[in-house]
């Protein structure tokens, strides 16, 4: 449990991480959104993402999971109704239903995140397979993974 005025993914061993792209050299990708309990490529779930600056800086996001790292360990993109139309470093979705105001969003692809199992803060929503699917060619083209 998180201590009081620390959000989820903040600080401690569950703290949500910017990673540096050239270094993630294997991850299990695979649109598999289940409700038990642990963390799935395709879920929407929300943790505190250091700001750019990496200053000690950041806020309560929603991220997309979209693979698999480590045992409790995924890899995962911020989503921003911030229009970011025309801007290569974001991908557009549309509405979903990860946001009840039902604004368009876009997925962030020139920043990744590790985040932990005990670092989030569930909502029960998930991305759409053909979503998913797109994010993660998105992310698979830029960065070289396979």
């Amino acid at each position: 449990m998180p201590r009081t005025g620390t959000a989820p993914g903040q600080s401690g061993p569950d703290a949500t991480i910017e990673l540096d792209p050239t270094t993630v050299r294997r991850a299990g990708w695979g649109y598999a959104p289940e409700t038990d309990g642990a963390l799935d490529p395709g879920e929407i779930v929300w943790t505190w993402v250091p700001y750019e600056e990496l200053d000690g800086r950041g806020k309560d996001r929603p991220v997309v999971v979209m693979a698999t790292l480590s045992e409790g360990n995924m890899l995962a993109v911020q989503l921003t109704s911030t229009d970011r139309s025309g801007n290569a470093d974001y991908l557009p979705l549309g509405e979903g239903p990860w946001d009840p105001a039902r604004r368009p969003s876009w997925a962030g692809l020139a920043r990744v995140f590790q985040v932990h199992q005990g670092g989030v803060r569930r909502e029960g929503t998930v991305v759409d397979a053909a979503r998913y699917r797109m994010i993660e060619r998105a992310l698979r083209t830029r960065y070289g993974w396979r």
